[in-house]
């Protein structure tokens, strides 16, 4: 058995006080994470810097003592390393060349992508080294983006607002959406695989928009890549547990759990956890979902909601997270108040 909270989590165990990570701990509310960012100069610096990428990795396991390190990179990595161009401008978010025609779907490359991905897997192999060594009961948690969501920014070419081009390119022509899916699986398999070959020791399937379709395109561009995704992840590297979050999926979330073979679901911030735990299974593991919010506004706010979730979920093998990531000006005073309240359970 081991001696990892988390993965005995994602074995089905109900472990209590329940271990603890925060979705984007890694980042702008941190000081130290502002100073290495500014040595990087810009984000994808930072990204493919494999030294300062694990450094901003490592900062909330050494500040806070959370249960896993997750990975510092971004989504887009799979279709940057494909040849999509991407930079990220200051306050506006990631841009990518739109995808919306034969030429730039076959632009894609998915055979070189692994070499232009090499930074990424050198992280993961420090940070997993310096966790043995520092840290030897947190773990590594390796991602990508869903394969839905990875497509509305390849479409679109930038991110925010309904991912209006890509929804209509679903409807209007589901055979070029597919097209561009099924090179978006390929890569991602193998690069989520090159994470646990590098020693990655969960991974976890951000599917941040999932909340923009409908039942039966949910079904068929959320649920259904997903569970090829698990699939193959599973017949390569069993050992390997997977979560899943499907964000804003309502309760499209049970059906989600019950047919991608994930070990775990991440609820958002807009997922009633009482409901979710009457209507997931016990054998499958729940993560989440502090709002950001009532973390960034401290005290008695903080304290009741973490105490509603905490009381929701106890009994069951569960992850303490947040419902998002953590907002930029949360004091980290703040999050350290809530580890403490977690410890104590």
């Amino acid at each position: 058995m081991s001696a990892k909270p988390i993965l005995k989590v994602l074995s089905g165990e109900g472990v209590w006080p329940p271990p603890a990570w925060l979705m984007r701990q890694a980042g702008r509310h941190l000081p130290e994470y502002r100073a290495t960012r500014a040595q990087a100069g810009n984000f994808m610096s930072l990204c493919l810097n494999p030294e300062l990428a694990a450094e901003v990795t490592l900062q909330p396991v050494r500040r806070y003592g959370v249960d896993a390190a997750i990975l510092f990179s971004d989504i887009l990595i799979v279709p940057w390393a494909m040849g999509q161009g991407l930079t990220f401008a200051e306050g506006e978010g990631p841009r990518l060349p739109p995808i919306r025609d034969r030429a730039g779907l076959e632009a894609l490359d998915v055979a070189g992508a692994a070499a232009k991905a090499a930074p990424i897997m050198e992280t993961v192999r420090r940070v997993r080294a310096a966790l043995e060594a520092e840290h030897p009961t947190t773990t590594l948690i390796g991602f990508s983006g869903g394969l839905w969501t990875v497509a509305c920014y390849m479409i679109e070419g930038k991110g925010g607002g309904e991912f209006k081009q890509a929804r209509r390119l679903l409807h209007q022509d589901p055979a070029f959406f597919g097209e561009i899916l099924a090179k978006l699986e390929a890569a991602t398999l193998a690069y989520l695989l090159a994470q646990a070959e590098a020693g990655a020791e969960v991974l976890m399937i951000f599917d941040s928009w999932a909340g923009q379709l409908p039942p039966s395109a949910f079904r068929k561009w959320v649920i259904e890549p997903t569970a090829r995704l698990r699939a193959a992840l599973k017949a390569a590297r069993p050992d390997i547990p997977v979560i899943g979050f499907p964000r804003l999926a309502g309760p499209m979330l049970v059906e989600y759990a019950a047919s991608t073979g994930v070990q775990a679901v991440a609820m958002d911030t807009a997922m009633d956890p009482v409901w979710a735990a009457a209507h997931i299974p016990a054998s499958l593991a729940l993560q989440g979902n502090l709002d950001p919010e009532a973390l960034l506004a401290g005290g008695e706010a903080l304290q009741r909601e973490a105490q509603g979730i905490l009381a929701a979920m106890k009994g069951r093998p569960f992850i303490f997270n947040l419902g998002h990531g953590v907002e930029q000006p949360t004091p980290p005073e703040h999050v350290s108040a809530l580890m403490r309240l977690l410890r104590t359970a």
